[in-house]
């Protein structure tokens, strides 16, 4: 548990039903935080809900921990924060131009290979390898409607699957149009999913992560 400095706001029923510069930083579960607001500042209405905790005793006394999908929109200052859950001040993402070379394939298909992808570092989770368009073959690419969230990259854009004779692989391409601003290097480009494909980074078989990351590693 630690104070959080940013204003914290959310809004349900296109009002505004918590509005505090007094959050905390609780983390529930290792990987990311949750917001415990004080109590004053939540909406009675908001504190009636069987999804908001009250404490009244203990380290949390005098908070409440309001349930992420209880409201439409969470927001830190002025920015809306996607994905489930608040960003964690001890996580980083990096989006750097790199000139390895990067092969994609699926079933000995050569999906995409790239002198310049950009190598995206998150604290946590795989390296991901994003690839411009023109190095993609996308004749066995059908786009798909899957969206991600993600509280440090923002919203996915397009999202495919591959048809490899009479075998779909579903999803296991994303691209972000309008990525958030810390990552804009990878604004258009697609990345695969390295536990679904085979990937080379300068003829080195890249090791599969024993866990599929799915919404925020997208």
């Amino acid at each position: 548990m630690q104070p959080c400095p940013r204003r914290i706001r959310a809004r349900r029923g296109g009002e505004v039903v918590l509005d505090t510069v007094s959050a905390f930083y609780v983390w529930e579960v290792p990987q990311y935080p949750a917001y415990y607001l004080p109590v004053g500042d939540v909406d009675d209405a908001m504190l009636a809900l069987p999804t908001t905790q009250t404490f009244e005793s203990g380290p949390f006394a005098g908070l409440a921990h309001v349930a992420w999908g209880a409201v439409e929109a969470w927001f830190e200052e002025d920015e809306e924060v996607f994905g489930g859950h608040p960003r964690s001040p001890y996580a980083r993402v990096d989006a750097i131009r790199s000139s390895r070379l990067i092969r994609i394939e699926l079933e000995g298909v050569v999906l995409a290979e790239s002198s310049a992808p950009v190598l995206l570092f998150e604290t946590g989770l795989p390296t991901r390898h994003y690839i411009q368009r023109t190095d993609i073959d996308f004749t066995a690419l059908e786009h798909t409607d899957t969206t991600t969230y993600c509280p440090y990259k923002g919203t996915t854009s397009d999202y495919w699957s591959a048809r490899i004779g009479d075998v779909l692989h579903e999803d296991i391409a994303w691209s972000y149009a309008y990525p958030s601003p810390q990552v804009l290097q990878i604004a258009g480009l697609v990345a695969f999913y390295d536990e679904k494909v085979d990937t080379f980074l300068d003829g080195v078989p890249v090791e599969r992560p024993r866990t599929k990351f799915s919404g925020d590693d997208s």
